[in-house]
């Protein structure tokens, strides 16, 4: 994905937006604070480390930079040319002739913008005088993983890349090779060949704590080697990019030009690889995100071995388990993968995996929502047989299920259809839905009930059902008739069940809806 144009000029608000922004160079605020307000002023201002030495140290003997010194050597500048007719022409639709990958859009809209997001690599475009010269020039960071040579960067930095140089610290360049990248993860893996004594860190084996120092070594707006220094502000983040986000979260400065960069703990080794930040303007404003350390360790692996990354695969489309669900279920906590549909031919399929089973545990350990297991079933060799503890109509079972290789269409199209199934209903009856036989509506298919008309203001538009939904069961018994859907809530609130599960397919997949019985509207 090319970072070629500056930042487009966006019309002021005032609401704060924010924005995804991946890390390549553009163009910077710097923004001042200080003096008084009204009556009152404003305390000293002292830094983390400067509070941290009147505890404990003598003051001025705090310092970064024994690890800085340490470290900086192997992190290098990364260049990249595209080919133009590979960046989107139309800077007008948000990014200035960039190419936006779809889970970027679908970020930058859940923080108010539009298409992309606000700028560009390396200070704006660079192309060649002549005629025929067809060269975009696009900036990151990266860091030397080995002393043979092998540099680890963000698939976004290299993405559509005819050529890569790397630079290091005293302003050698050299050319790198695209040994293989992975745009889930967004891990990139280059090889640069002809020497075997770089200088190289390591990858943390341990994950760091909520309230570790952090120090961040990377490129950004093309200046050259810059240091910030901050703490893990939180781990396990969700910034919706893709179906594995395990993001951590620190508040060191991190702008553009620092997208495949490292943060390093203050042992020396990379605890992430730094991919984003949430900013309403493009620059840093202490919200950064880093791929954790053992992600990249597992991509890189895979990389190396083959040049793309081997993912196990069930095959069944899942949503977490709200409260709602877990009581429509009887369950005793809201926590597991909710199975929604199962693909057909599907190793789930093959092993008897049911709509409406949840999934508790992976080989024994505790599944929390449907995010933990897409990671771990994801980390599985395709061909490994797991067991999956599931709950089915209120009692456990085991059931092995062999994994096989993940199609390369399927990651993102299940985290739209997972995300879709995220909402969950409490109205009922009456839905506010007109209904009417699958059968007799064109293009509703033979199987279950239609939904014609929703009532903007009803139960069911607010539990997001939407015109052309198809009510496939109730209660976990297929409906044909809208007689079918009325009798199934009549038979829960009579069995004096809570809630009751709506199994529901629409254009963005299968996904259950919990109603609850004690809101009936009517």
């Amino acid at each position: 994905m090319s970072r070629t144009a500056p930042n487009p000029t966006r019309t002021p608000s005032s609401t704060l937006r924010k924005s995804r922004s991946r890390l390549l160079a553009g163009v910077f605020t710097l923004a001042l604070a200080g003096g008084t307000v009204g009556a009152f002023v404003l305390p000293e201002i002292i830094t983390p480390a400067q509070a941290q030495l009147t505890t404990n140290q003598p003051a001025g003997t705090f310092s970064f930079a024994d690890i800085v010194e340490k470290v900086s050597p192997a992190v290098v500048s990364v260049k990249v040319k595209k080919d133009e007719d590979k960046v989107a022409s139309n800077d007008e639709e948000g990014m200035g002739g960039q190419n936006v990958p779809p889970q970027i859009e679908r970020f930058m809209r859940r923080f108010g913008f539009g298409p992309g997001g606000p700028g560009g690599p390396d200070m704006g475009p660079r192309r060649g005088p002549g005629p025929g010269h067809r060269g975009v020039v696009g900036q990151g960071s990266g860091f030397f993983i080995s002393n043979d040579g092998y540099v680890v960067t963000n698939n976004h930095v290299v993405d559509g890349a005819s050529e890569v140089d790397v630079t290091t610290t005293d302003g050698k360049s050299y050319t790198a090779k695209v040994i293989g990248t992975d745009p889930r993860t967004d891990v990139a893996l280059l090889k640069v060949d002809g020497k075997s004594d770089f200088p190289w860190v390591k990858l943390a084996a341990k994950a760091p704590r909520v309230g570790d120092w952090v120090v961040a070594v990377g490129n950004p707006f093309g200046l050259g080697g810059t240091v910030t220094a901050g703490i893990v502000s939180a781990r396990g983040r969700d910034i919706g990019s893709g179906p594995y986000d395990d993001f951590i979260q620190i508040d060191a400065p991190i702008n553009r030009g620092n997208s495949g960069g490292p943060t390093f703990g203050l042992d020396g080794d990379v605890i992430g690889m730094n991919t984003a930040i949430v900013s309403p303007s493009g620059g840093n404003v202490g919200i950064a995100f880093a791929i954790p350390s053992e992600t990249v360790s597992e991509v890189v692996e895979a990389l190396k071995d083959g040049g793309e990354v081997a993912r196990g695969y069930v095959g069944v489309q899942i949503q977490p388990v709200s409260d709602e669900v877990a009581e429509a279920l009887e369950l005793k906590s809201a926590e597991g993968a909710l199975i929604a549909q199962v693909q057909p031919g599907t190793p789930g399929e093959k092993a008897g995996l049911k709509p409406g089973d949840v999934v508790t545990q992976i080989d024994g350990e505790t599944v929390k929502d449907s995010r933990e297991m897409s990671r771990e079933i994801a980390r599985k060799k395709p061909g490994t047989t797991v067991k999956l503890s599931v709950v089915r109509d209120g009692k456990s079972m085991t059931i092995p299920v062999t994994l096989e290789q993940l199609p390369t269409d399927v990651a993102s199209a299940d985290k739209a259809k997972a995300d879709q199934g995220e909402e969950d209903g409490k109205g009922i009856p009456r839905l506010g839905l007109s209904l009417a036989p699958a059968k007799g509506v064109a293009g509703a298919g033979d199987i279950g009930v239609v939904v014609t008309e929703v009532d903007p203001s009803g139960p069911g538009a607010e539990r997001g059902i939407k015109e052309g939904d198809v009510i496939l069961d109730v209660g976990g018994k297929p409906v044909m008739t809208p007689a079918d859907v009325r009798e199934g809530l009549s038979t829960a609130k009579k069995d004096n069940r809570k809630a009751v599960l709506m199994r529901i397919k629409s254009e963005q997949g299968t996904r259950f809806v919990a109603i609850s019985l004690g809101d009936q509207k009517g």
